[in-house]
């Protein structure tokens, strides 16, 4: 399936005899936190999944958002009323990027039908569409976790993957080049790595482009077809978003679909060890 569900698909599914599980996953980086947001208002029948907490394990040196371990994000899923045999529908507040990484999880997990709300509540609600303060019971879901649908590298993947494939950084320029760094130990990219934005995937109202679009964005950046990709961001939550861009695109698709590097920026920069390139260039 598509990674991406539009308002009007989704708002047509939520009438079906058996509608797609809803999880609200709105995140910051630097707050305020997505409940608070939730509890002001969310879908009808959405359950909210916090992303620190729920969709990455404790920071530490593999990265400020390692991945959740198997048992205690199928809890989580479960909680949440997913079923394997039930298609799952994400938002966010707009972008699609905290999106992306309960997508990816999801899929990471074994899950097959997994979607990506379109420009995110904001759409939703720009269009008029019922939300509710109401909190949603789900009966405990059945999903189990099978961990390992689709590829992570660590941080030596990552470098061969810079070398020999094409590895992507998702952060903003000025991170990517090494002009600022506001969360991690040092600033810079790894060698090799090119800068692919998360927000060049979406509008200026947060809807995704086209997959035409974003092939011609790819193919500018220097992804080819069938070489080997992988993405990474500054603790692996935006990275996601290059992942779903890049399925979206038809660059990959779900039976070769990239890798990610899963600690990303906040685990390479971490070690002393590991090379920092800076400015423009790949390095």
């Amino acid at each position: 399936m598509d990674p991406l569900i539009s308002t009007d698909d989704l708002m047509a599914a939520l009438a079906e005899q058996a509608p797609p599980t809803l999880l609200d996953v709105r995140w910051s980086l630097l707050g305020p936190p997505g409940r608070d947001a939730y509890e002001a208002g969310h879908l009808p029948g959405a359950v909210f999944v916090d992303l620190d907490a729920e969709l990455a394990s404790e920071p530490g040196p593999a990265g400020r958002h390692p991945l959740p371990e198997p048992g205690d994000f199928e809890a989580v899923l479960r909680r949440a009323g997913v079923d394997a045999d039930r298609p799952v529908v994400v938002y966010d507040a707009d972008n699609g990027s905290a999106a992306a990484r309960a997508w990816w999880l999801l899929r990471w997990a074994g899950h097959r039908e997994v979607a990506v709300l379109d420009g995110g509540y904001a759409a939703w609600t720009a269009e008029g569409r019922p939300t509710t303060t109401e909190k949603p019971q789900p009966v405990e879901g059945g999903f189990r976790v099978q961990p390992g649908s689709m590829p992570v590298v660590d941080a030596d993947g990552a470098a061969q993957l810079a070398r020999e494939g094409t590895l992507l950084d998702a952060r903003a320029p000025e991170r990517y080049r090494g002009d600022v760094e506001p969360m991690d130990p040092r600033a810079g990219h790894v060698p090799g790595a090119l800068n692919a934005p998360f927000a060049a995937h979406v509008d200026d109202a947060g809807k995704w482009r086209s997959p035409e679009e974003l092939a011609a964005h790819f193919t500018a950046l220097g992804v080819g077809a069938g070489g080997a990709v992988g993405a990474y961001c500054g603790s692996g939550v935006t990275a996601c978003s290059v992942l779903l861009a890049l399925e979206h695109a038809g660059v990959t698709d779900p039976q070769h679909p990239a890798a990610l590097y899963a600690g990303s920026w906040s685990n390479w920069s971490a070690d002393p060890d590991r090379p920092a390139a800076t400015g423009e260039e790949a390095g």
